[in-house]
């Protein structure tokens, strides 16, 4: 089965901020440039959106004009090199000037008639400043030894650091209440000021790691817009979801939550974060976190939100559920259906009884009923293994990587013989007989071979098979464990779910 990928087109992401417009017209006056076209570029989640291109530059006269009010947020400067020049604010007042020269833009850049800007610009000149000072730091230690030469670098970058620190802190301050303190919050780390002891009188890791936990959003207005359309708000998202909360499945659901409670209705906020957790959740390579993806369609999707803020169709919508209500089933701790499957040594058998040449499906179900009694005592049955743990696989012996995966598999369970209870039930995913019996007999693979000549069991659907092999792990009562592993990583997965009992029934 084919995923289905939930991505939010630029057109509507656009059509969110059409509302009341008087226009827009910026000029850049540049000194010394030599572009002939410029690109007026958006910042907008973890994307940069060009919104609009300016070719008739002449005298060093960049502009941009429009009739239409733009969104409002960060942008940035691309030439046509797609080199990038500065960040700017583009926020209610949309008509303003620029000064520069190419040769100094830090400390040439001027904003007419954009407070913002001129505040922003203050910003720059300073840290351009710092940063030159740093590189003629660094040009002076030539000549000197290595570890002189280290020692001094380190200690004038402590003090520009320090230097830097304090600025940002007191230029942060200035600009409270203005979208620039907005831009310049969302990149401040928030770190403790103080912190505890613990007992073995180091600082207490555990205590900053809290406070960095539950502070990293602080002053975010998840209702602005805006903030969106900075450089740095994707990767806040990004960070705290990889590397600040605990990787959890549940814990990732909480947290998705409480921020999506945050948003505002169906503005650009809510579309943005809907659209970037259910897409970064059903592609998920980590095991178990498919659990978020259903979670997200279940919550936002299913309801009608998604659809009726229009971030996907009907159509797409009805689909994405369809996909969820199978992987409802198959996730961790999920009890899995019973399979009713046709051993190996009874192929021939059943064959034989029509069903490789039945064309439909009422043809099958005439010809099941037909032989049920003859069928009955012959399937060998998923809950009829009698085995702490079922390695159940899902391949085809027409499969190139299964034809590798499998063999290595079987070699890779030996080590586990006589130390740890499982059997594997391997099932052929195919009809074809001949083939699929040679490849047992030739690789003597130690498994329950089984197939499904009879159509019962849809297993494409039911176990979510669109490339082969698939491989899960179930308990004795034939709940998911572990799934979707390589042939390597099956004796490490039973070894840890073995020593993970062993723990448990410690305590």
């Amino acid at each position: 089965m084919k995923k289905v990928l939930l991505l939010v087109t630029a057109s509507f992401v656009f059509s969110l901020a059409t509302k009341a417009q008087s226009g827009y017209d910026i000029k850049f006056n540049f000194k010394g440039i030599k572009d002939s076209i410029m690109y007026l570029v958006m910042y907008r989640f973890d994307q940069r959106i060009i919104a609009d291109t300016s070719k008739r530059i002449k005298n060093g006269v960049v502009q941009f004009k429009g009739k239409k009010d733009l969104d409002k947020g960060v942008y940035l400067l691309v030439n046509q090199e797609k080199s990038t020049y500065f960040d700017f604010f583009i926020n209610e007042n949309q008509k303003f000037t620029v000064n520069l020269d190419v040769s100094d833009i830090s400390n040439t850049l001027k904003s007419v008639g954009n407070k913002e800007n001129e505040q922003f610009f203050s910003y720059i000149k300073f840290i351009g400043n710092k940063n030159i000072e740093f590189a003629k730091i660094k040009e002076s230690t030539k000549g000197k030894s290595k570890t002189d030469s280290t020692k001094y670098v380190n200690d004038k970058l402590k003090e520009l650091n320090t230097e830097v620190k304090k600025f940002e802190k007191d230029f942060t301050e200035s600009v409270k209440g203005t979208f620039v303190y907005d831009y310049q919050n969302l990149k401040t780390e928030k770190e403790p000021v103080e912190i505890p002891k613990a007992s073995n009188g180091r600082p207490d890791s555990l205590c900053q790691y809290y406070y960095y936990k539950s502070h990293f959003f602080d002053g975010v207005d998840f209702k602005d817009e805006r903030i969106i359309r900075t450089p740095f708000f994707a990767d806040r998202i990004k960070k705290y979801f990889d590397h600040v909360i605990v990787q959890h499945p549940d814990t990732v659901i909480q947290e998705i939550d409480k921020i999506m409670s945050k948003t505002d209705g169906c503005n650009l906020m809510y579309v943005m974060l809907l659209s970037h957790f259910t897409y970064k959740y059903e592609q998920s390579k980590i095991m178990g976190f498919d659990k978020v993806f259903v979670h997200m369609v279940d919550k936002y999707i299913t309801n009608g939100n998604a659809v009726k803020c229009g971030v996907y169709t009907a159509e797409i919508g009805t689909k994405i559920k369809e996909r969820v209500d199978i992987m409802r089933n198959l996730l961790l701790e999920a009890k899995v259906s019973e399979l009713y499957m046709i051993d190996t040594t009874y192929a021939k058998q059943v064959l034989k009884m029509g069903f490789d040449t039945a064309k439909t499906s009422k043809s099958v179900t005439d010809l099941y009923y037909k032989n049920i009694e003859k069928l009955t005592p012959i399937f060998s049955t998923l809950y009829s293994i009698k085995s702490k743990y079922t390695v159940l696989v899902f391949w085809a012996s027409d499969c190139g990587h299964c034809q590798t995966e499998i063999p290595k598999l079987d070699e890779n369970l030996k080590a586990l013989k006589g130390k740890i209870d499982y059997k594997v039930y391997a099932v052929q995913t195919k009809d074809e007989i001949e083939a699929w019996k040679k490849f047992i007999i030739e690789k003597k693979l130690d498994f329950i071979n089984v197939f499904d000549p009879v159509h019962l069991n849809n297993l494409k659907e039911r176990f979510d098979i669109y490339s082969t092999p698939v491989i899960y792990i179930l308990d004795k009562d034939k709940k998911i464990k572990a799934k979707r592993l390589s042939a390597d990583q099956v004796p490490d997965m039973l070894k840890m779910l073995e020593e993970i009992e062993k723990n448990q029934s410690k305590k």
